[in-house]
Order: C-alpha cells, then sequence, then structure tokens
C-alpha cells in the first residue's frame, strides 16, 4: 500500500538500562532516524507526517524525557500508542487483507517489546490484548549468552507457557477462530525458516507457518549463534538476536491457543494506521456535502515507526 518504503532497525527494547530506562545511545538512534525520516518524507513532498512510537517507548521509565528530546532536537511529536491500540488496528489490517469471507480471524503479533493479540469477526476485534513478551525484551532478559544456553531455552519456554494461559482464555471468549493468522517481521522469518516462498515471490503468494516445523526450527537455531542465524535465508542481522526469544513466543503462543497453523499476512499495524487515517479522512471530510471525501489522498503520507 505505501509508495515507497524506508526502514531502519532501532532496536529501542534492547536498548534499556536495569532500571528500564531507554539508554543515551538508545535516543541518539532513535532521534537520528526520526529526523532522517522526516527530512525523506519532507524532500519526497509528503504533506503529512503519522509519526508514532510503540512498546519500547511506551513502556520505558523515561518514557516522556525521550519524547522530549525527540520534539525539541527534530520538531517531530511522536504519538505513542497503547499496546490495546496496537492489536485493533494491526487487526484492522488483516481483517482489510483477507476480506469478510474469513469469518473470525484470530491474529498474533510479535514485537521487539510487546506481543499484540486479537480476535475478532468483524473490523474491530472483540478482544485485544498486549502482553510484555516481545522478542527483544525477552533477548535481554532471558537470552543473553550467545548462543543461549540449553537450559536457559528450557525455562523461558516453561515460564512462557505458564504466562500465556490466562491471555489464550481471554482471547477465546468470544470464540474460536476460522483463520488463524501471524504478522510481523518474525513470524515472517520464522515462516520462511521453515519453508515458505521467499519475498520475492511477491506479497500474494500464501505462506504459512506450522507448530510441527516451528518446534524442529527451535531445535536447530537454538543452538547457533547469531552470527550464524543471520547466514539464513530470511533472517536479517538486526534480526538474528531475538529470532530464538521470537520463535519462542510464537511457540508458545500457538500452543495456548491450540492453533496448528497460522496464515502469514502482509499487512501489519503501519497498514492498520494508514487504512485508519483514510477511513477517518473520508468520513470526516465536508467538500461533498454528504461526509464523505470525493477521493481518497494521494500517495503523500509517510508512517515513522
Amino acid at each position: 500500500m505505501p509508495m515507497s518504503s524506508t526502514k531502519a532497525a532501532l532496536r529501542l527494547s534492547e536498548s534499556m538500562d536495569d532500571n528500564g530506562r531507554i539508554t543515551t545511545e538508545g535516543s541518539d538512534r532513535l532521534i537520528a532516524t526520526v529526523a532522517e525520516f522526516a527530512s525523506i518524507a519532507k524532500t519526497s513532498g509528503c504533506i503529512q507526517l503519522m509519526p508514532f512510537a510503540t512498546s519500547a517507548v511506551r513502556e520505558a521509565t523515561n518514557s516522556e524525557e525521550v519524547l522530549a528530546r525527540v520534539r525539541r532536537e527534530t520538531g517531530v511529536e511522536l504519538r505513542v500508542l497503547s499496546g490495546v491500540d496496537e492489536a485493533r488496528l494491526t487487526f484492522l489490517a488483516v481483517r482489510r487483507w483477507y476480506g469478510w469471507s474469513a469469518g473470525r480471524i484470530l491474529n498474533l503479533d510479535i514485537g521487539g517489546g510487546s506481543l499484540e493479540l486479537s480476535n475478532g469477526a468483524d473490523e474491530a476485534p472483540d478482544a485485544a490484548l498486549s502482553l510484555q513478551l516481545g522478542a527483544g525484551r525477552l533477548t535481554r532478559d532471558w537470552l543473553r549468552e550467545d548462543p543461549p544456553g540449553k537450559r536457559r531455552v528450557a525455562v523461558l519456554r516453561d515460564w512462557l507457557e505458564a504466562e500465556m494461559v490466562a491471555p489464550a482464555k481471554q482471547l477465546l471468549e468470544p470464540g474460536r477462530p476460522d483463520l488463524a493468522v501471524g504478522t510481523s517481521k518474525t513470524f515472517r522469518s520464522l515462516a520462511r525458516l521453515t519453508g515458505a516462498a521467499p519475498s520475492a515471490a511477491g506479497p500474494r503468494e500464501r505462506r504459512i507457518l506450522t507448530i510441527s516445523g516451528l518446534r524442529q526450527l527451535i531445535a536447530f537455531i537454538s543452538r547457533m549463534t547469531a552470527a550464524d542465524r543471520a547466514e539464513l535465508e530470511g533472517v536479517s542481522s538486526d534480526r538474528s538476536q531475538q529470532l530464538v526469544a521470537g520463535a519462542l513466543v510464537a511457540e508458545a503462543s500457538m500452543r495456548a491457543l491450540s492453533l496448528d497453523t497460522l496464515e502469514i499476512c502482509p499487512w501489519a499495524l503501519r497498514e492498520g494506521l494508514i487504512l485508519r487515517k483514510l477511513d477517518t479522512d473520508l468520513d470526516s471530510d465536508p467538500s461533498t456535502g454528504n461526509g464523505r471525501s470525493s477521493g481518497v489522498p494521494g500517495p503523500t503520507e509517510t508512517v515513522l515507526r
């Protein structure tokens, strides 16, 4: 959906000190990236920015201080999304991708700092949860050794299983899904490593992740160093360090929800934000006299993440 895309891996969830503060180094990277992306937006002729921050900034104990620095040094006002908003907006994108014929959808999204889960039969989910089970957070807190120790992986696995019991029950209260979906770079990487088509095949290619394939993959990658994992096809160097934790979260989630297979959706939070913005503009533009716009905005909006 975006006309163009520029990305930078900040890994802010891994740039936290023992007091839960984003480090100076992490803040500097954030500010430099926001400034760079604001400049790209300006030179590209964008008429509106949609800058937002998610789990790492939201939960940092020095969040207000970091946001003030960003505003002061870049002129950009970052909007901080709540975890539930993340889950709901991602669900909107997934619903629009699969359409109404998909029936009730259950979606899982693994970020660096949090895990978002949603379940619904409409465009707004009936249940939306955000858990502090992000791949970056768990890597920082549990898997600091490289490669992670076998015992440490086993302990984290058991802990995640216990942590998912109550959320899984709450998520499934509205009903069992007709379609289970995974979004985020972590799920795309895991699916690729278990045999899904590469990105070159295009977004319309069907990709799935199975629980059996995931278990075999965990046994393989948990014995590798981050550098070795970065050599695997479909794994970027900035994601290789947190891949094991992400795989363990995916496994625990699928087991708790009794899911054998996940469909991998190419749309996620970014697309959800854009879709919601377009919906809002269409519904609120008075130019046509009936509350609907005569056309959608041109491709001149940029999302900074």
